[in-house]
């Protein structure tokens, strides 16, 4: 019954929480990888939660404790990195389990026709991405609908026919009978659970799209009904044909029912796999926004839904990890181990974040958030320990995508927070920048310098002044802040401050993690004009701004290459600041890439920064 059973609530649960964490406690400690630099000007900014004035003991003590603030950020990026591992095995093993069933149908069909099988649905669902889930996603819905129906009819077919006393098996005293009688192979096989409640909370594609209610309806009035008829049916169906336990679902269909249901099998398994492929996107895009992950392509697929994009990247290696996977189990057993040791481990690091969020932001009493805590964390500790046999039996497949990842995002973060150290300590003098700017010669025109810094002037400034001898009549020097909210409200986007001399501004453009924030360089430069006039303090100012876009606009892009020299840190440190953080920082998108800015008007700047 795991076929098409996709957890979508932890997909982007750990990052969900982290953000909302990171909205009501200031994460500035150094042993935090991706700090949050806090301007004055916050105390006005209009977060989309609501904060209490009396504020609990552990708020005090996580602002407190750098250390306890990277545990939390590190526990973070591993149960992101370990959904991206579960997006590659959803739909692995979704497609795989719901076309298995046409080997009950002619012995002459091998497992490698079914894998081949599999491989080519798998190629077409992610080469599909592209086109975004909007172009079918009205689908979803009746096919989710039928879904259900049949598993529901099928199960109350099969209770009734074989065994109608099954349902006592919904009372909790049969799980003590179950380790009594079974005690170790019990114990083995209650990690195995987890593919069966992995479905209970799913079957939702876009979570985000609907509201508490709806989703408690659905899940109370028609989810948990059906897997529990469906569940309870193939358990009686076991008791009379306990031969059959390989092919359990497919054999206790109705022989007129089973090319309906597999036809819907594989369709129910093409949307849970889409679910998580979409969560996959939207979470990468969530950590880019925090600074937690190299800038890749996004693209937005819908233009009624915000939170709906696409990756080439991220979709394509997604893909070569299903076809690996698929081919490399030869759609065996393991795939199944693989996929429960994935859902565990973040069901469990997504419970240890949500209880801190109960204490610290929803203010729940002690006792109740240790309770559950207690009840949750113990389940889960449990499944954790009992499916680490399983580890060896393909249980290692998340665990190398996670690495995969955590070498990707731990080599960034690293970079960018030596990257920053460096610009502090080495921020130019403003005396040095007044006179340098005031000996140059002034042009009509406009020059965007984009920089990372949101205080002070960085380095690579005064290498650009030096060597290109004039300046624009106006120059801003603009840095993108992503915020650790959904969206910014449009009268909170730009912060503006005026520096020496004449003619030199200061933007910081701020987005929550969900904004849009595609725009046309012309339609960019606009809005910050806009905006600047609000702080012109004459009218000539007004006119020097209007003269200035006139006469164009130059993007100024700092290309900086980090390098480590031996007598500074370890070899290991060296290898990740001149080789894999070098590589990312060469291979992927600059800070402005969602900016459309024409060639012409693009010039970079490089340096080199010996830390």
């Amino acid at each position: 019954m795991h076929i098409v059973c996709v957890v979508c609530m932890h997909a982007g649960g750990t990052f969900a929480l982290y953000s909302l964490l990171r909205q009501h406690v200031n994460f500035s400690g150094k042993s935090v990888p991706v700090p949050v630099t806090r301007l004055a000007s916050d105390v006005n900014l209009r977060f989309h939660s609501r904060k209490s004035s009396q504020q609990p003991r552990m708020l005090a003590f996580l602002e407190g404790s750098s250390i306890a603030q990277a545990v939390i950020t590190y526990l973070v990026l591993v149960g992101t990195c370990m959904v991206m591992g579960d997006g590659a095995l959803t739909p692995s093993i979704s497609v795989l389990s719901a076309v298995q069933g046409i080997q009950s149908r002619s012995s002459s069909i091998k497992q490698g026709h079914v894998v081949l099988l599999c491989v080519v649905i798998l190629v077409i669902l992610f080469l599909f991405q592209q086109y975004g889930t909007s172009k079918v996603g009205f689908t979803f819905s009746p096919i989710m609908l039928v879904w259900f129906a049949l598993i529901a009819s099928t199960g109350l077919y099969n209770i009734i026919k074989h065994y109608p006393p099954i349902l006592k098996a919904i009372s909790p005293h049969y799980i003590y009978l179950f380790f009594a009688r079974n005690k170790r192979v019990g114990w083995e096989q209650f990690g195995t659970v987890v593919l069966c409640i992995t479905g209970v909370e799913a079957m939702f594609a876009d979570l985000g799209h609907f509201n508490k209610k709806s989703i408690q309806m659905a899940y109370s009035c028609l989810v948990y009904p059906s897997l529990i008829l469906a569940y309870a049916g193939q358990a009686a169906f076991l008791i009379k044909n306990p031969s059959k336990l390989s092919t359990t679902f497919y054999s206790s269909v109705p022989e007129p029912l089973f090319w309906p249901m597999f036809v819907v099998a594989t369709l129910a398994a093409i949307v849970a796999s889409q679910a998580l492929i979409s969560a996959s996107f939207s979470i990468v895009r969530q950590s880019v926004a925090l600074g937690c992950f190299p800038r890749v392509t996004m693209k937005h697929t819908s233009k009624k839904y915000e939170g709906r994009v696409y990756s080439p990247e991220i979709n394509y290696f997604l893909m070569i990890a299903c076809v690996l996977i698929t081919v490399g189990f030869k759609g065996g057993p393991e795939i199944g181990q693989a996929y429960g040791v994935a859902v565990i481990w973040v069901m469990l690091i997504t419970t240890h974040l949500i209880t801190v969020v109960m204490v610290i932001i929803w203010q729940v009493h002690y006792a109740i958030a240790g309770t559950f805590y207690a009840i949750f964390a113990a389940i889960e500790g449990l499944m954790t320990i009992s499916l680490l046999y399983k580890i060896a039996q393909g249980g290692w497949v998340p665990f190398a995508i996670t690495a995969f990842f955590l070498i990707i995002t731990l080599s960034w973060t690293y970079g960018r927070s030596k990257k920053h150290e460096y610009e502090v300590s080495n921020l130019m003098d403003r005396q040095d920048f007044i006179k340098i700017v005031n000996m140059s010669n002034r042009v009509p025109g406009i020059c965007i310098f984009c920089t990372d810094l949101m205080n002070g002037i960085p380095p690579i400034v005064r290498h650009y002044v030096q060597h290109m001898g004039c300046l624009r009549e106006l120059m801003v020097f603009v840095t993108v802040r992503h915020l650790p909210v959904t969206s910014v409200l449009p009268e909170e986007r730009f912060l503006f401050d005026r520096l020496e001399p004449f003619g030199v501004y200061r933007c910081i453009v701020q987005y929550g993690y969900m904004d849009t924030q595609n725009m046309e360089d012309h339609e960019y430069v606009v809005s910050i004009i806009a905006s600047l006039k609000e702080i012109a303090q004459s009218g000539d100012e007004i006119l020097m701004m209007d003269s200035a876009l006139a006469n164009g606009t130059t993007f100024v892009l700092g290309r900086v290459i980090l390098n480590m020299s031996p007598e500074r840190g370890n070899c290991f440190k060296r290898f990740v600041i001149n080789n894999l953080y070098r590589f990312l920082q060469k291979n992927f998108r600059s800070n402005i890439s969602n900016l459309k800015i024409a060639p012409s008007k693009t010039l970079q700047v490089g340096m080199q920064y010996e830390i």
